[in-house]
């Protein structure tokens, strides 16, 4: 068997690196970072514990760049939002529909878990203040206010209703209502209590 080049190498790396997030990603999510250990993480990917000191210093560093790059994606989500096709309801539902999706439920669950308590690294605290709930607010006030202009929306303060909206799907989100006896809503149920019953 011929040795591999650098390009494979290169390949089975990424792949054991996005191996190890994507099991840490689970645990930080479900226990939060003071609840998961390296070896929980390690046993959760199927690799040794000490695999993971080769691609991440600590689990601080593994955590932390899990809310860098997951704060960056969801940046670029809800800035984007504004440029998909449809209506402000449409591009509203269409974020409400990736925010509970089955693929992105422990990114949003992560952060939600890291917002809510205080003991995360001080970088990652800082990278969330940096994206606080208030600056997501920001980006989607304008598309809201378009869709109550279009009478899509119910009326009245744009920053509250949406709050309280996005409170709900983040309850939902945190307590894995999936698992329950009835399950999550659907969509077209939670975007309803924006609209009240304009659609």
């Amino acid at each position: 068997m011929s040795p591999l080049n650098k390009h494979q190498l290169n390949l089975i790396r990424d792949e054991r690196r996005e191996q190890i997030k994507q099991a840490a990603l689970k645990l930080f999510a479900r226990r939060g970072y003071s609840g998961t250990k390296t070896s929980m993480i390690a046993a959760e990917a199927g690799i040794s514990e000490g695999l993971i000191f080769r691609y991440f210093k600590s689990k601080e560093e593994l955590f932390t760049t899990l809310v860098q790059e997951l704060m960056e994606e969801a940046k670029k989500e809800t800035e984007n939002l504004q440029y998909l096709s449809g209506s402000p309801f449409e591009q509203i539902k269409t974020l409400t529909q990736g925010m509970l999706d089955e693929s992105s439920k422990y990114a949003f669950m992560l952060i939600l878990r890291a917002r809510k308590t205080g003991e995360i690294p001080e970088e990652a605290a800082r990278i969330l203040e940096q994206h606080s709930v208030d600056v997501v607010l920001d980006r989607l006030i304008p598309i809201f206010v378009q869709g109550q202009h279009a009478g899509e929306f119910s009326s009245g303060d744009p920053r509250k209703l949406l709050a309280w909206y996005f409170y709900i799907i983040n309850c939902l989100i945190l307590e894995e209502v999936e698992k329950e006896e009835y399950g999550l809503p659907d969509v077209d149920f939670l975007i309803r209590l924006l609209t009240n019953g304009k659609r």
